[in-house]
C-alpha cells in the first residue's frame, strides 16, 4: 500500500495529480468531438500552432499563457477562414497553416541569442511544475469548457453526425463549427504546459477513443473519457514516480496504452458467440458501440 501512496504525499505530486485531473475532465469535454469528427490531425495542428505566440512571450518577459492564447486564436481563425475556401480542401489548409506557424516560431527562436525558450518544457511539458495559481486557471477553463459543451451541445451533435441536418434545424453549422473550435484550442492552451505540445494529444484523444466502444451517448463518453483520463494521471505518476521516467510523457503514454487494452477488450467481448434464443424470447441485442445523443 505504501507503494501507491508514497508519491502522492509529496506536496508537487499533489498538485500535478489535480492538474492532470483537471486537464483530463477539459480534455474529455473537447477530445470527444475531436474523435467523432476525425479532427485528430486539426488538434495535432493547433497544438504545435501556439509555438510562435509562447515564443514572442518569452522573448518580451510576458505571460507563456497569453501568447499561447493569441497563437491558438490565429490558428482557429486561419483554419476557419481557409474551411470557406471552395478549391482548398480542409486536410491541405491545416496542413500549411501547422507547417507555417510552426516555421515562423522555429525562426523565432533561433533569432534569440539566448534561445530563452525553452523547447523541451515546450514540447513536452512539466506537470511537476504546476503551482496553484495553475490549478487555478485550470478550475476556470474546465467551468468554461463545460459551459461551452452544454450551451452548444446540440448544434455539435448535430454538425458531427449530420452536417445538412444542422442547417435544416438552423442550427448555423458554420459558427458551431468556430465555437468548437474554440473549445479545442481552450483545451490545448489549458494542457500545454502540464504534458506539453507533442504529448496533449495523449489525453485529447486517447481517453475519447477508448471510452467510444463502451459508452451509449456523448455525454458517457465525455465522463468515461474523464474518469479514464484521471486514471492514467494517477497510473503515470506513480510509475514515473518509480520507475523515475518523464512524468507527462508517462501519463500519456499509460492513456494510450488504456486506447489500446480498451479495444482490445471490446473486440473480445464482439467475439463472444450469441446467446441462443430461450423460451422467454429473442437473446438480448448487444450495446450500441457508437454514442448517438
Amino acid at each position: 500500500m505504501e507503494w501507491l501512496t508514497a508519491p502522492f504525499e509529496v506536496a508537487f505530486v499533489q498538485r500535478a495529480l489535480w492538474a492532470g485531473i483537471l486537464v483530463s475532465a477539459i480534455c474529455a469535454l473537447a477530445g470527444t468531438w475531436v474523435v467523432l469528427r476525425g479532427m485528430a490531425f486539426l488538434g495535432d495542428a493547433m497544438s504545435h500552432g501556439l509555438l510562435p505566440g509562447v515564443a514572442v512571450a518569452s522573448l518580451l518577459g510576458g505571460n507563456l499563457l497569453v501568447g499561447a492564447v493569441v497563437s491558438a486564436a490565429v490558428m482557429a481563425a486561419g483554419v476557419t477562414a481557409l474551411g470557406r475556401t471552395p478549391r482548398l480542401s480542409q486536410d491541405t489548409g491545416i496542413g500549411l497553416l501547422f507547417v507555417g506557424m510552426l516555421s515562423l516560431g522555429v525562426i523565432i527562436v533561433s533569432r534569440s541569442q539566448s534561445f530563452a525558450v525553452d523547447l523541451t518544457g515546450f514540447l513536452f511539458g512539466d506537470v511537476l511544475a504546476v503551482r496553484e495559481s495553475d490549478l487555478f486557471l485550470l478550475g476556470v477553463a474546465l467551468l468554461l469548457a463545460l459551459a461551452v459543451s452544454v450551451l452548444g451541445h446540440r448544434a455539435f451533435l448535430a454538425l458531427a453526425f449530420d452536417d445538412r441536418k444542422a442547417r435544416t434545424l438552423g442550427l448555423r453549422p458554420r459558427l458551431a463549427h468556430a465555437v468548437l473550435l474554440g473549445l479545442l484550442a481552450l483545451a490545448i492552451v489549458a494542457s500545454f504546459h502540464i504534458v506539453g505540445t507533442l504529448l496533449v494529444l495523449g489525453l485529447l484523444i486517447a481517453p475519447p477513443a477508448a471510452a467510444l466502444p463502451w459508452a451509449r451517448s456523448v455525454h458517457a463518453v465525455m465522463v468515461l473519457a474523464a474518469l479514464l483520463g484521471a486514471a492514467a494521471t494517477f497510473g503515470g505518476l506513480l510509475l514515473s514516480w518509480h520507475l523515475r521516467t518523464a512524468a507527462g510523457a508517462t501519463v500519456s503514454a499509460l492513456a494510450v496504452a488504456l486506447f489500446f487494452l480498451s479495444h482490445l477488450a471490446s473486440g473480445l467481448r464482439r467475439r463472444r458467440p450469441a446467446r441462443r434464443p430461450g423460451p422467454a424470447g429473442p437473446a438480448v441485442a448487444p450495446a450500441a458501440t457508437s454514442p448517438t445523443s
